[in-house]
């Protein structure tokens, strides 16, 4: 018998003779106080996002692509990375087709390992899908993939991320139980609410430090 064996077979042990508590978990003390009208979701989430130095705008499923564009042009961003196998980086791509002056697009197609250093020194903005965002924390729900790595949204100084107003959640619980996590998460699952920021010993807060210096939401109100 191996020693993990031993161990968990004097915890089964331990057990005999004993009667489970009963579950006494009232689902209406991590959900009642954290509820919102359809119609104020959206105003929830800017609200918390926007006072922590997330810049976030309105938007529909058809205007975003020249959201973006103008966004970028506004910054001055010489190019975004984006995943073309995602829905949203097709429509990207197919925005700034065959069209002059724009920014450059790069895409994350290949192991990170063969571009590291470009990556992380020469890759200014980025683009991501969201996998909805919750109201009562301001957060988005970011749900890495093979097409869309974390790495995206951790690495270039700016964020822009594309979150659906229909998927805006009240809650974590309910975002738990109507996404089904527990039946299967990814590597990591991220919640984000703002840009990167960490303060020194002497408190001052500084942006940028261990990720993106500007996250900028886009949110479709259509969709």
């Amino acid at each position: 018998m191996s020693a993990r064996d031993r161990i968990l077979a004097k915890l089964r042990g331990s057990l005999a003779g004993t009667n489970p508590i009963e579950d006494r978990f009232d689902e209406e003390l991590v959900t009642a106080p954290w509820r919102y009208p359809a119609e104020g979701r959206v105003a929830r989430l800017c609200e918390l996002m926007e006072a922590v130095h997330t810049e976030v705008h309105l938007s529909t499923e058809a205007d975003w692509p020249a959201l973006l564009e103008r966004l970028m042009l506004d910054r001055a961003l010489p190019e975004l990375l984006v995943a073309p196998a995602t829905p949203h980086g097709e429509r990207v791509v197919s925005h700034w087709a065959g069209r002059e002056g724009l920014p450059r697009l790069k895409a994350y197609d290949r192991p990170v390992e063969e571009w590291k250093r470009e990556l992380f020194e020469d890759t200014p903005a980025s683009l991501t899908g969201t996998l909805g965002a919750i109201a009562a924390t301001g957060s988005l729900i970011m749900w890495p993939t093979r097409d869309e790595p974390r790495l995206m949204s951790l690495v270039p100084p700016v964020h822009f991320a594309l979150l659906k107003a229909s998927e805006i959640y009240d809650n974590f619980y309910e975002v738990l139980q109507q996404q089904a996590w527990a039946s299967g998460m990814p590597t990591n699952a991220l919640l984000v609410s703002g840009p990167s920021k960490t303060a020194d010993i002497e408190q001052v807060l500084a942006y940028g430090a261990h990720g993106p210096k500007d996250l900028v939401v886009l949110i479709l109100e259509d969709a």
